[in-house]
């Protein structure tokens, strides 16, 4: 009897109609809640607009970096997101995806802001794959590594 309610619940579950990406898309909201049918104004809504932080307290990571060949454009990353070569981003072997980092070329200042979506590198001493965008702006392109130090931000 136990089992009979048990598939007759499992059989009712089943044929409740269930909402897809296409049946039912929730409406975007702004930063104060409202819809955003009901916004005035043109362009999108933007969360925050101040500079990141550094975290307190964290230890200066420095090390190599290097880039992704074009090879790797499209396939997915370890977050399960496709590597976009025109996108800021990076792989990190331990931070979370996610994981906002300032990474500063040592030998010319220049950095650049990117996200941790990808595990790696795996290599002896290297500390940072980035995307291509994020190489170029860092000047790496042409040396194909440098020696950089990593600074967590506050999300």
């Amino acid at each position: 009897m136990l089992a009979a309610l048990a598939t007759g619940l499992l059989l009712a579950g089943c044929a409740m109609p269930q909402a897809t990406q296409t049946d039912a898309a929730p409406a975007a909201t702004s930063t104060t809640g409202k819809a955003a049918g009901k916004r005035k104004g043109p362009g999108p809504v933007v969360a925050h607009t101040r500079e990141p932080r550094p975290v307190p307290n964290q230890r200066r990571r420095v090390g190599e970096a290097t880039y992704y060949a074009p090879y790797f454009e499209g396939r997915l990353t370890a977050s399960g997101e496709p590597y976009d070569g025109q996108a800021m981003t990076a792989a990190h072997k331990t931070l979370p995806f996610g994981t906002r980092v300032k990474v500063t070329h040592l030998s010319t200042g220049d950095s650049a802001i990117v996200r941790i979506n990808d595990r790696g590198p795996f290599v002896p001493g290297r500390i940072i794959d980035l995307s291509q965008r994020a190489a170029e702006k860092l000047g790496l392109i042409d040396d194909g590594t440098a020696d950089v130090q990593l600074q967590v931000l506050e999300q």
